[in-house]
Order: structure tokens, then sequence, then C-alpha cells
């Protein structure tokens, strides 16, 4: 089963894909995390990442869809992956789709976790508190910025994906355990 988690920033994204890995055997695809682990391990596509990276401009699209499609080659992602961080554009889902349509994958369920955006800042707040402002974007500037850019560029993926049939939104103000059964409803 291969899925999408869309929500605001600090609207538990991290905490569902979580819990869905160590319940489902799944595997969290963070587009972030596979260019640190690509340009780190030195392949072809890390090694076309660091230059772009290092000219200070972003990774392109066929870059990023290129790491997704090999890691989605290992086997510990046969029982199915959750995108996070990718597509944030409506190019880039455009992309996965037909990524997934040459590999002969489904995107089965595109889960977005909504949130009342006011309440969003009390969570960042505290979750500054609880963890000591180890991170760096636990404050309302940052996620002011985070919300714009997820409102201009992410949010046009809602109806996308509508019109595909695909997209359930859960109610991201429940509490976790709430938020995890409604997405368990959901995969079935």
């Amino acid at each position: 089963m291969n899925i999408i988690l869309f929500g605001a920033p600090g609207a538990g994204k991290g905490t569902q894909a979580k819990r869905l890995v160590d319940d489902r055997g799944m595997v969290q695809l963070s587009t972030g995390d596979m260019l640190r682990a690509a340009i780190g391990a030195g392949t072809e596509l890390g090694l076309r990442a660091r230059e772009i990276m290092d000219r200070g401009d972003l990774v392109s699209d066929d870059i990023i869809l290129g790491m997704i499609a090999e890691r989605m080659q290992n086997p510990d992602c046969a029982k199915g992956v959750i995108l996070d961080g990718f597509p944030r554009t409506v190019a880039q889902a455009d992309g996965l789709g037909a990524m997934f349509a040459e590999a002969g994958l489904t995107l089965d369920h595109v889960i977005e976790i909504k949130v009342d955006e006011d309440a969003l800042f009390a969570r960042i707040e505290t979750r500054a508190t609880e963890t000591g402002g180890s991170r760096a974007d636990d404050n309302a500037e940052t996620l002011r910025k985070r919300l714009a850019v997820y409102h201009e560029n992410t949010a046009p993926l809602l109806p996308y994906y509508t019109e595909k049939g695909l997209m359930r939104t859960v109610d991201g103000m429940a509490s976790i355990d709430e938020v995890a059964q409604a997405i368990d409803a959901i995969l079935g």
C-alpha cells in the first residue's frame, strides 16, 4: 500500500507516519532524508543533487523522482511506502503518477490531516517547550512562513487528488490515538 500524508506544518504527519511504520511495516520516504542519504552514499543521483545544491539551486523534480523510484525498488518497500514531503506541487504529483504507472505501482490513498491553523501555533510552542527548543523550526515566525509556502504550493494538491478520488481527510485536532484510528479505518 502506497500513501501520501498531507497536512500543514505541525499537523502530526511525522507522528502518524512513525506509527504506520511501526504498526504496518511500511517505509516512510522523506525526500529530505533521501537526498542526504544519496549524497552521503555518493550515488549518481546524489552527486548530481550535491552539485545543484552547492550552487544554491533547488534539486529538480526529475532527480527527486529518480531517487524515489530507486528507493522503492528496495525490498523493504514491498509492504508499501508513506510519502512525506513529496509531492509539493501539481507538477511533482503528475511526475509521481507517471513514475508509479511506469513501475506498475498504485497510489492507494492520499490522507490530509486537517488542523485548525491557529491551534498549530500553540502546538509548536508546546513542542518547543517539551524539546527545549531543539528544533530550529519550532517558532511562530518560521511556522508562519511554512504555512504560507504550504498554502501557495502544496494546498492545490488537495483538489488535484480529490478529483482522482484518492483524497481522504481526518480530523487532526483529535487526539493522536483518534487520528491513528481514523487513518487505520481509511487504510482498512
